[in-house]
C-alpha cells in the first residue's frame, strides 16, 4: 500500500464504480473477491497482520489526503 499509495479495497472500489458507470451492478463484497482473488474475509484471516507503528505513520504521511 506504501509503495503504490493506494491499497487493494481502493482498487476494488475502484472496478465496482467502474463497473456500474458500465450499467454492471457489482457488490463491494464480490467486487473486493474480483480483486483479492478470494472472498475479503479470507484473505484477510490468512494474510492481514496489525501494521507497525512505522508503516502506519508512513501511510499517514503518504496517503492522498482527499479521502
Amino acid at each position: 500500500m506504501n509503495l503504490a499509495g493506494f491499497c487493494r479495497n481502493c482498487l476494488s472500489n475502484w472496478y465496482r464504480e467502474a463497473a456500474e458507470a458500465e450499467g454492471v451492478a457489482l457488490s463491494k463484497d464480490a467486487a473486493r473477491e474480483i480483486i483479492y482473488g478470494m472472498p475479503y474475509a479470507e484473505w484477510q484471516a490468512l494474510n492481514q497482520t496489525e501494521a507497525s507503528a512505522a508503516k502506519k505513520a508512513e501511510f499517514e504521511a503518504k496517503r492522498p489526503k482527499d479521502h
